[in-house]
């Protein structure tokens, strides 16, 4: 059954065909759309509510009227000539921030307004792409940076940094490229779930991570028939908290979806017949339901009305406190997964002259300062762990010594580190049994001998006594001990005699570290709720006041502080994220970390923390390590 649009006013009501799998709340039974602006002599190549209004503000983009703010009948407040398509929009204070595509300059452009005054700022503009941008859409996350997605042709995709807080950048930076569907031409965020939405025209909508240290994925929202409810193309979307409604512009309807955590499910589908093309399309919540703006056959005409449903609210995870690093490392000199572990040596004369080790598993030893500069690289193999300690004699000369898990022989690569220069030099090798060795770590009690603890994948753990008496290091197998699956961070409390170490999928042990002691693993924290698996690095900060373990809880890409006695009380945990006056990005899929309390000088007066970054972006390049300043962690988690 269809009914007919009377010219005056034009009046539509459209009947509701329900799906199966209705969401929990109670579907609509009704819409009624009514022709909206209709006086004006405009067209809106996209219109959407103002944010921060009660729906009876718009705001438009033309390509000949230019960037519009309209009142409820559709009157022009504020005007920003030019041509414009594509629109998107956050608050920013007093302000509102609008992304929109500039016709004439083919470029993503960005401007606030002020909207009690009606004023428009001074825009701000993407650089030109080397593609055709078809659609926009801002997102803000938990630390309240702003970002604009573009769509492009032929399935390309960016993330760019555009601002912070209220703040919009005079210099927008590019985060990351996305790879998109091919027939991409919309795009919306919802900012609470760190979601985006893209359309593929011919096969439906799919929903990817946001956030810009998240890893490219993607999961369906709804698909074509067969595979799906949707009848003929998947076009413009619409976020209302716990849900989206999307148009599907040749089959002539709205669909609406309930989000349940990682998959939607549809609750109705309104037929939209008696209008000629929708394509475009902006919806808010309201205290009866949604409101709702569908722009029909290219802006020629608008229709509002209000769709009787709530969408239920889906329960979202607390966001965790983010510190931001100060400085990084440059990126390693191979693609892929190759940074892995970094370590502290300590400068004795000097502090601030102190340096970051990294280990880069397809290439060696590395060796920066403390602004991330490379300032060594020692090309001996796959090296994966790296620890230091102090006061080593190699024959008759006093060294710093450094020691890594060699993966292309199973050994121990030993180091030795210049206690003036900070020089490193190779200093031997030591064979394992180990079939795939993987972490290291050393413990130096107060009786002056070293020991390396070496795992490997096997769970297998082998603790050897290092010396080198005549200048040759030597190491003598002292004790073995083994976890049931694989390990690979560890850390050894030197004051305390005591070794941690990480099982990747069940948490964190502590064991007696010395070698004449029986290995009796007492459970520190378990993968769960807090420590998402996989575990990776451990490190040990260590100060005159509290002591405390950090964890590097990969599958939630955080670091857990942990008091490094029994009971071991829970601290907190945070993320890095991005610096934006900095330009440096968070960090992401960490494997290795490293943490001092020694006062390094400068934002370092209170210790270092430096984590490895998995996924590097703003530019995208090979992985690198992250430097943080303890003092910003103490402050975030409120540290005794």
């Amino acid at each position: 059954m269809m009914i007919s649009l009377s010219p005056k006013p034009a009046c539509l009501t459209l009947l509701l065909g329900l799906l199966a799998g209705a969401a929990h709340a109670s579907p609509p039974t009704d819409l009624s759309l009514t022709r909206w602006a209709e006086k004006t002599v405009f067209k809106a190549q996209s219109a959407a509510f103002l944010p921060g209004s009660d729906g009876a503000r718009r705001l438009a983009a033309s390509v000949k009227a230019g960037l519009l703010l309209l009142d409820d009948q559709g009157q022009e407040l504020a005007n920003m000539p030019g041509s414009f398509q594509g629109l998107d929009s956050r608050l920013t204070g007093a302000s509102v921030l609008v992304a929109t595509l500039d016709n004439t300059r083919q470029q993503a452009m960005l401007t606030q307004l002020d909207s009690a005054k009606a004023q428009w700022s001074q825009p701000v503009y993407l650089p030109a792409r080397d593609y055709s941008v078809a659609g926009l859409c801002l997102y803000r996350d938990d630390a309240s940076n702003l970002f604009v997605f573009l769509v492009g042709e032929e399935g390309k995709g960016e993330q760019w940094l555009v601002g912070a807080g209220d703040h919009v950048n005079a210099t927008p930076r590019l985060v990351r490229n996305l790879p998109l569907p091919p027939n991409a031409e919309f795009c919306q965020v919802d900012d609470a779930a760190h979601r985006l939405f893209v359309n593929e025209e011919n096969i439906g909508w799919w929903a990817y991570p946001a956030h810009p240290e998240a890893d490219v994925a993607r999961q369906p929202v709804a698909l074509r028939e067969p595979f799906g409810e949707v009848k003929q193309a998947a076009g413009a979307m619409a976020v209302v908290p716990g849900g989206l409604l999307a148009l599907d512009p040749k089959g002539k309807s709205l669909h609406l979806y309930q989000n349940k955590g990682e998959s939607w499910t549809p609750v109705a589908e309104l037929s939209l017949m008696n209008l000629k093309k929708p394509e475009g399309l902006s919806a808010r919540q309201d205290k009866n339901g949604l409101q709702v703006l569908v722009n029909d056959n290219d802006g020629e005409r608008l229709y509002q009305g209000e769709v009787g449903w709530t969408p239920q609210p889906v329960a979202v995870a607390a966001p965790l406190p983010v510190v931001m690093p100060v400085s990084q490392s440059q990126p390693v000199g191979r693609q892929g997964d190759a940074a892995d572990d970094p370590a502290i040596w300590v400068n004795p004369q000097n502090p601030a002259l102190s340096r970051v080790l990294g280990t880069n598993k397809k290439q060696g030893l590395l060796a920066y300062d403390l602004s991330g500069r490379q300032l060594q690289e020692l090309p001996v193999g796959r090296l994966n762990n790296v620890d230091i300690r102090p006061g080593f004699m190699l024959g008759k000369k006093n060294v710093d010594l450094a020691v890594a898990s060699n993966r292309d022989r199973n050994s121990l690569s030993l180091f030795s580190i210049d206690r003036a220069s900070g020089a490193i030099s190779e200093a031997g090798e030591i064979p394992t049994p180990l079939a795939e060795i993987y972490g290291v770590c050393l413990f130096k009690p107060a009786s002056g001998e070293l020991y390396a603890f070496a795992n490997g994948k096997d769970g297998s753990f082998l603790q050897y006594r290092l010396s080198a008496p005549d200048g040759k290091a030597q190491g003598e197998l002292v004790r073995s001990f083994k976890v049931e699956t694989q390990p690979e961070g560890c850390v050894a409390d030197d004051q305390r005699q005591r070794l941690f170490l990480g099982e990747e999928d069940v948490g964190v042990w502590e064991v007696d570290a010395r070698a004449d002691q029986p290995a009796t693993l007492s459970s520190v924290i378990k993968v769960g709720d807090v420590v998402h698996a996989d575990v990776e690095g451990l490190a040990l900060y260590q100060s005159d006041g509290h002591d405390y373990l950090v964890i590097s809880s990969q599958g939630n890409d955080s670091y857990v502080v942990v008091d490094v006695e029994p009971p071991y009380t829970l601290r907190g945990a945070f993320r890095v994220g991005l610096n934006a006056s900095a330009g440096i990005d968070g960090t992401s899929e960490t494997d290795g970390i490293e943490v001092t309390s020694m006062n390094l000088g400068g934002p370092w007066s209170k210790g270092m923390l430096v984590v490895q970054d998995g996924r590097k972006r703003m530019p995208e390049q090979a992985q690198n390590f992250k430097f943080v300043p303890w003092a910003e962690v103490t402050k975030t988690l409120k540290l005794p």
